[in-house]
């Protein structure tokens, strides 16, 4: 009984909303199975969360999805979501890789996935920065899309230059930070950049990234860690987005 009393509350997130995540079954490398999409959202819910925007990759070397099949994707998993009571709301956006695919889309005006108000998240290799990146955030802002860069952290080449996070600022792109990045579960590098994003105030958004069960159990650990508080009171747009 005095055990109860004084044992520890468990702290939940300070924000309802995620945007980045791999649960669509068998689509990316995300989960495998509707069964695992469902224990995921549950233990999210539990949370407090009350919507979740998940992002397949699209990407056309590795996941070359198209539009079309993620939406109809989607809309399976929802009535799976349903028929099962799973109360987080599920939206679909996606997360683009820059390359020339991407530019040909955005040459022809082909229809993309976003959230929000045409917020379009993407992601770049990790060790060097593609020569077509600025060509495409141009081009993205041409065609009245707002850029969100996934996981700037983690990439080896911001790492390396942080005037170049400044640069990118400066055309319009905003931030999408991981949340395991917070406990340094991507590297202490990725960490230390957080901590710089956070001190220049350029944290727009964060995201979970979750692929499986194991990034659920990553998450679980940042809740009541002291850098989650400070970038949540710094003003995040997560919450814009319910």
């Amino acid at each position: 009984m005095i055990k109860s009393l004084f044992k520890k509350k468990k702290a939940y997130p300070l924000h309802s909303l995620d945007l980045h995540s791999h649960l669509i079954p068998g689509i990316d490398d995300g989960v495998s199975t509707i069964d695992e999409t469902i224990a995921i959202l549950r233990e999210f819910e539990s949370w407090g969360m009350k919507k979740v925007i998940t992002t397949p990759h699209i990407f056309s070397e590795v996941y070359p999805n198209k539009e079309s099949n993620i939406l109809a994707r989607h809309k399976k998993v929802v009535e799976q979501l349903n028929a099962n009571g799973v109360g987080v709301e599920l939206e679909v956006a996606a997360e683009y890789y820059v390359d020339e695919e991407l530019l040909t889309k955005l040459n022809n005006n082909h229809p993309l996935l976003t959230f929000g108000e045409k917020y379009l998240l993407f992601e770049t290799p990790f060790l060097l920065e593609p020569k077509i990146l600025t060509e495409c955030i141009f081009m993205l802002i041409t065609k009245g899309y707002v850029p969100v860069m996934a996981h700037p952290e983690r990439y080896i080449y911001l790492q390396e230059d942080n005037k170049r996070m400044g640069e990118l600022r400066e055309r319009g792109v905003l931030f999408q930070v991981n949340l395991g990045s917070l406990v340094g579960y991507y590297s202490e590098n990725a960490k230390n950049v957080v901590k710089i994003l956070l001190k220049k105030s350029w944290i727009d958004f964060i995201g979970s990234d979750c692929h499986n069960q194991k990034h659920q159990h990553v998450l679980s650990k940042v809740w009541g860690d002291k850098l989650y508080k400070k970038i949540i009171e710094s003003g995040i747009r997560n919450d814009e987005l319910i």
